[in-house]
């Protein structure tokens, strides 16, 4: 993926480390924007990729909206729907990658960045990360509706009303992140997670995740019945018959994808 500018993209061992890289503060802007998405599209159809890790480079994973680049996106009639269009597409396309993505939070994670982190599947803080909702304070909104799946009504409001800021030991604390790590621990220990799911079988991963999206806002009757359709599609799986073997014969499975 030699043609991205703001995003760096590195695999290795099955395992995609892309990294937001548009300096000083990694703001979404528009160049930033289409080649996230674009990268995860790609990364779902790469099958030696079989799950992702998401960071920021510096010392901030994303400050939010391109506020001063927007004059230059939005200048006519069209312009801020088709804007609209692009920015939630990018988080879309985080939560419907058909690899699971655990992001990093390496420091401030704010309204645009909070959706981000909030379309991923596991979350990593370091103990200099933070998420808010700053917008209050610039006469906008956006990303609560994201944040409403990792905060309490109360936290959210508070978050969204006042522009507070959670740090990384308060993640933690919430349950929202699944550690907080000292600066210099944040990328081993989201790999270390990444390689596991990269080490079980692509279908189950894949098709597990799919489904964990499908049934987050059915009824319980109805995603439990939805999970079992997919675990019995899973169950006649050429990798399915390997791990059964595998335990069987007490070895490691060899999977093959398919």
């Amino acid at each position: 993926m030699d043609d991205l500018t703001q995003l760096k993209v590195a695999i290795a061992n099955h395992v995609a480390t892309l990294t937001l890289n548009a300096p000083p503060v990694n703001a979404l802007t528009r160049v930033l924007n289409d080649e996230l998405t674009l990268a995860l599209d790609r990364i779902s159809e790469l099958d030696d990729v079989r799950a992702v890790v998401l960071t920021g480079e510096g010392k901030v994973f994303c400050a939010g909206a391109d506020l001063k680049g927007r004059a230059e996106v939005i200048k006519g009639p069209g312009d801020l729907p088709a804007h609209s269009r692009r920015t939630r597409e990018c988080f879309h396309a985080i939560r419907e990658c058909a690899k699971p993505v655990v992001v990093a939070i390496n420091g401030a994670a704010l309204g645009s960045g909070l959706a981000m982190v909030a379309s991923a599947d596991i979350i990593v803080a370091s103990q200099k990360a933070s998420l808010g909702l700053p917008e209050v304070d610039v006469g906008l909104l956006g990303g609560c509706r994201h944040a409403m799946r990792l905060f309490s009504h109360s936290r959210l409001r508070r978050m969204a009303l006042t522009g507070l800021r959670v740090d990384g030991a308060e993640l933690y604390r919430l349950g929202v992140a699944e550690a907080c790590v000292a600066p210099e621990d944040l990328m081993p220990t989201a790999i270390e997670i990444a390689r596991t799911i990269a080490s079980k079988s692509p279908v189950s991963t894949r098709m597990g995740k799919h489904t964990l999206n499908v049934i987050e806002d059915m009824s319980l009757r109805d995603g439990y019945r939805y999970e079992q359709d997919m675990t019995a599609i899973i169950g006649k799986t050429e990798d399915a018959k390997e791990a059964q073997l595998a335990f069987k014969e007490k070895r490691s499975p060899d999977f093959k994808g398919r």
